[in-house]
């Protein structure tokens, strides 16, 4: 054992057995002092009052809130009680023993919230331990599970070491140059649109730069996109009617607002950090929560106001909340007035927004709209938070326009805790738009379209940039299969190359005629390439990443470079070179940060030595000006805000004959009123209960089922059986509630190389419901 035991501290040793049993840490009540540090952070920071302060026999200990189990108690698994724990009584269990030589703060890789976490590193050069640091701006100390318990992948031995070439059908090892000379002269005859570079959400904004500036100078394509990038319509709206395609406010100002509207979020999972500030708001009762979403998500347990519309008929459920603001005068007419333009047409179009239409259409109750809109408009600042992870394509955009709408009707935007929020998904999602690294727009947020854009940046490159839109993500598999894109270069690996995102991915990267692979690790990718690069895990890299508040943080290197493995942004410089590019020699990072701050505005004034500290919030136009906690303060990029009209439609969504219902799985961390128990399997707690599946009356006498009935919910590939209650919000939706406690079960159990960043999700998905073959045989 390494760790050093001394301590000032007396052992009291209580004869209590420790606690091992639950996922990912150990807790040992002989060590504890009863300082309730723990107990404190749980229920004062998170908000969620998982542990305690108990009695037993007569002496006063910490534990789980309810039952047994932190599974059944409402934990999180964020790790903030070991965080706080002065004596190792809470601890991690992996590396427990682990004494730390080095530790360096860097930014986790896991979403876009961008926490600072301190890399703590054994001898052995192996990650050990990753602690939130407390003073930093973007997470205030707070982690979540991912952070916490999910990177230690870096030390997984499945490392790609060496470049690899297929031969004869098999990957053999290769040299570098003998690597990197095959790509350029194959590359060389796929010049133009037959390519295509799918970037990493991981990838750092010096990797990503320099990949769409290879696309479009040497490839001489558009064609370029990141993996994670499936949601773009978030971001489009805001650039065309505020001016930035970005949030327009900080996260940490959240806990000063006094109205938060969450549109299809599932944010305690994806973007875990961000639902602190909020909880903490409503928890200390100064604001309060309206939700729209057909999941239960553990948001919707603080609403006050819980609207659950026909999926495909959000557009029509923010319209009608803006005609009720409208009818009832509790716009911000004078915001209106001063900083919005087109204000009499745009009121004029809300009209068409009979509430009587708008409930046929949602199927929301006029009631529930004219309460969330009164409570939303009630009281500033106001913030709107929005992933769209339930809407279809078709619709995103459109809503996405339909919530900016609702912010500057309201005077929700320019100022301190309000505004808009999108809710991205990969870690530098944000940066990579920056940057230009999408088939759409240009380093700077130019449009492709805008001939002084395109000269802008090419005069800075010295090089010709295509001016038609090229392949982005949402795209590409069916491009490939059009065979359009004949050649693919992907950097990293991403979820969504399996989990349909991005449809059959992997069967259409099968069909192309040159795949190579930039990653760390082998994966099911890689097993189908052409040729694989190695590359660097996030914990051996240095460069930029920028969160969702438009924050730009470093990420340093806290290991060493393992095997052969290569920053991608310099493999990539290498492959430019040997096919005779200029503007590809660059030796490490900092010049690529220096020339994408000369075409990145907003980045001018930006710095390696700057962000040391804790980072800065764009625009900072320059080096002797301050960031940019909240946009638009004094004025709109367009000088005045653009307000874009809006239609009532009937809803659509895309549906399968197969499968003629919708499934709408929610995730909570507890039902106190739902029996479970906490069993040992393996040595490990799980959890054990039956399952409730909600159904609307009248899709269960189509059915034929009854209260209480035990059903099945069949989706491609995968059943959900439970007891069948007719309380179901809407005709086609099928809701079924499971517990955290089971997924973070399933996680720790989980073998693969980095199971928390293949999180299922929870879009609605195509269902049929019946009764079990043999219980339809003995009805």
């Amino acid at each position: 054992m390494e760790m050093e035991m001394d301590t000032p501290l007396t052992y009291n040793n209580r004869h209590l057995p420790q606690s091992v049993k639950d996922p990912y840490w150990d807790m040992d009540m002989n060590l504890c002092i009863v300082c309730a540090r723990c107990v404190r952070a749980c229920d004062e920071v998170r908000g969620d009052s998982a542990i305690t302060l108990q009695s037993h026999s007569g002496r006063t200990i910490i534990g789980t809130a309810q039952g047994t189990s932190l599974l059944e108690s409402g934990c999180e698994f964020c790790g903030a009680c070991i965080d706080v724990c002065p004596t190792g009584a809470l601890v991690e269990r992996d590396y427990k023993w682990d004494k730390a030589v080095t530790s360096i703060t860097s930014t986790c890789p896991h979403c876009p919230v961008g926490c600072q976490m301190t890399l703590e590193v054994n001898k052995r050069d192996k990650l050990i331990r990753a602690i939130p640091d407390r003073h930093a701006a973007a997470n205030h100390g707070q982690a979540c599970f991912k952070g916490k318990f999910g990177l230690d992948f870096v030390n997984n031995r499945n490392r790609l070491n060496k470049p690899l070439i297929r031969r004869e059908g098999v990957l053999q090892e290769a040299t570098w140059p003998e690597a990197l000379d095959f790509v350029a002269d194959k590359l060389k005859t796929y010049v133009g649109d037959s390519y295509a570079m799918l970037a990493s959400s991981r990838g750092t904004n010096e990797d990503n730069y320099i990949a769409q500036k290879f696309a479009r100078t040497v490839m001489n394509t558009n064609n370029v996109d990141v993996s994670s990038n499936t949601r773009p319509e978030l971001l489009k709206p805001l650039q065309e009617q505020l001016g930035h395609p970005s949030a327009t406010n900080s996260i940490w100002e959240l806990e000063q607002a006094s109205r938060f509207l969450v549109v299809s979020s599932n944010m305690t999972e994806e973007q875990n950090v961000v639902a602190v500030p909020i909880k903490k708001a409503l928890t200390e009762g100064t604001a309060s929560l309206i939700v729209i979403d057909q999941r239960e998500t553990e948001l919707t347990r603080y609403a006050k106001v819980w609207l659950k519309p026909r999926p495909g008929s959000e557009v029509a459920l923010i319209g009608g909340m803006i005609r009720v603001i409208f009818d009832e005068s509790i716009d911000d007419h004078d915001f209106l007035v001063e900083s919005c333009e087109d204000v009499t047409e745009f009121r004029n179009a809300i009209w068409g927004f009979d509430l009587i239409q708008v409930e046929r259409v949602t199927g929301v109750p006029q009631s529930q709209i004219r309460a969330a809109a009164r409570e939303f408009a009630a009281s500033k600042p106001a913030a709107i938070l929005y992933a769209l992870e339930t809407l279809p394509r078709a619709i995103r955009e459109e809503c996405s326009r339909a919530l900016v709408n609702l912010a500057l009707v309201t005077g929700n935007v320019g100022k301190k805790s309000a505004g808009l929020f999108p809710l991205l998904t990969g870690a530098n999602d944000q940066g990579s738009r920056d940057v230009g690294c999408a088939p759409d727009f240009l380093p700077g947020h130019r449009n492709l379209t805008s001939e002084q854009g395109r000269q802008r940046v090419a005069g800075a490159w010295n090089a010709q940039i295509p001016p038609l839109r090229g392949v982005g993500a949402l795209d590409i598999t069916s491009a490939i299969n059009d065979g359009k894109v004949k050649a693919l270069q992907v950097i990293g690996n991403n979820p969504n190359f399996t989990n349909g995102e991005l449809g059959d991915f992997l069967e259409a990267a099968k069909s192309l005629d040159f795949l190579v692979v930039q990653d760390a690790f082998s994966s099911e990718l890689t097993e189908i390439a052409d040729v694989v690069l190695p590359s660097q895990t996030f914990a051996e890299r240095r460069g930029t990443y920028t969160n969702l508040e438009r924050r730009v943080q470093l990420l340093r290197p806290a290991l060493g470079v393992k095997g052969d493995g290569e920053a991608d942004w310099r493999t990539i410089c290498q492959i430019a070179q040997r096919m005779g590019a200029s503007g590809f020699d660059y030796t490490e990072e900092d010049p690529i940060f220096d020339e994408l701050n000369n075409i990145v505005r907003v980045y001018g004034g930006l710095s390696y030595g700057r962000l040391e500290a804790e980072g800065l919030q764009w625009p900072c136009l320059a080096a002797d000006m301050v960031d940019t906690p909240y946009l638009y303060e004094r004025t709109f990029e367009t000088r005045k805000a653009k307000l874009v009209n809006m239609t009532l439609a009937d809803a659509e969504y895309p549906m399968d004959s197969q499968y003629p219902l919708l499934l709408a799985h929610g995730r909570v961390l507890h039902q106190p009123d739902v029996d479970m128990d906490i069993v040992e399997l393996n040595n490990k707690n799980s959890i054990n209960r039956q399952e409730t599946i909600k159904v609307h009356p009248d899709d269960a006498r189509t059915l034929g089922i009854s209260e209480g009935d035990w059903i099945e919910v069949v989706a491609a590939g995968s059943t959900i059986e439970g007891a069948a209650n007719l309380t179901g919000h809407q005709p086609g939706i099928v809701n079924v509630t499971t517990l955290f406690g089971e997924l973070i079960s399933e996680l720790e159990a989980n073998s693969s190389l980095d199971p928390l960043q293949h999180i299922s999700t929870l879009p609605l998905t195509p269902v049929k419901v019946a009764k079990p073959v043999t219980q339809a045989a003995a009805d």
